[in-house]
């Protein structure tokens, strides 16, 4: 099937319709992406693929509401982004969406979990704490708690950025190349967290992915080219 020709739809959790980014380039304009079009279900696990390049990361960040398109609409939560400040795309993130990155992203001077707290204390969580500790201990973390990340191994620090990213149940999760920085066997066993974790919390899941065997325990995957999405 040509994931491209999948129509979107008003009740979708997501849906991208015609949308286009060009950036300035020293030549002239650049084309990164191009009339890409999908929808995205509630609790779907979809897999965007690609070579680097190919626009994998551009449209993650405009699906999270961190940059804006060139043409067409993105609408995340019955929000449309483009009528949105950029305050209100913020206040939306920290509502409904959680990130995992490749490079962990963990505040050094915190501990493992005063990290995990962070985001729960922004949106004035009064068990914060409580929840942090709930969660550090269900990624296995929970003698790791006064850790900080220089302490911990790459994929200790990475279930931390999981349980970070779950602590506040979010809507929906965007994960960019969750496995990118870790050895074969670790991230086999942070993939296999991250979808219980998914499982578990009802989150629909973004995963950006170079690897193969993560695409495939997707439900969908959006495969990139040049900027468009093929077969």
């Amino acid at each position: 099937m040509n994931t491209n020709t999948r129509s979107t739809d008003a009740t979708s959790v997501i849906a991208v319709s015609r949308v286009s980014k060009v950036v300035a380039g020293p030549s002239g304009e650049l084309r990164i992406l191009d009339d890409i079009n999908f929808a995205v279900q509630a609790r779907e696990r979809v897999a965007i693929t690609g070579v680097s390049g190919s626009g994998k990361s551009t449209l993650l960040g405009l699906l999270a509401g961190l940059d804006v398109v060139s043409d067409g609409s993105i609408s995340v939560l019955d929000h449309d982004l483009a009528t949105l400040t950029e305050d209100q795309r913020a206040r939306l993130r920290r509502q409904h969406i959680g990130f995992v990155f490749q490079a962990f992203h963990l505040v050094g001077s915190f501990t493992a979990l005063e990290n995990v707290m962070l985001p729960l204390e922004l949106k004035d969580a009064p068990d914060a704490q409580s929840r942090a500790r709930e969660i550090l201990e269900r990624v296995g973390l929970g003698k790791r708690l006064t850790h900080f990340p220089r302490q911990l191994s790459g994929g200790e620090q990475q279930r931390v950025a999981l349980a970070r990213a779950f602590c506040t149940s979010p809507d929906i999760l965007f994960a960019d190349e969750p496995t990118g920085n870790l050895d074969a066997k670790t991230a086999q066993n942070v993939i296999d967290l991250l979808f219980e974790l998914n499982d578990e919390f009802g989150t629909t899941l973004i995963v950006v992915t170079h690897d193969a065997a993560v695409a495939n325990d997707c439900s969908r995957t959006i495969a990139l080219a040049g900027g468009r999405i093929v077969d």
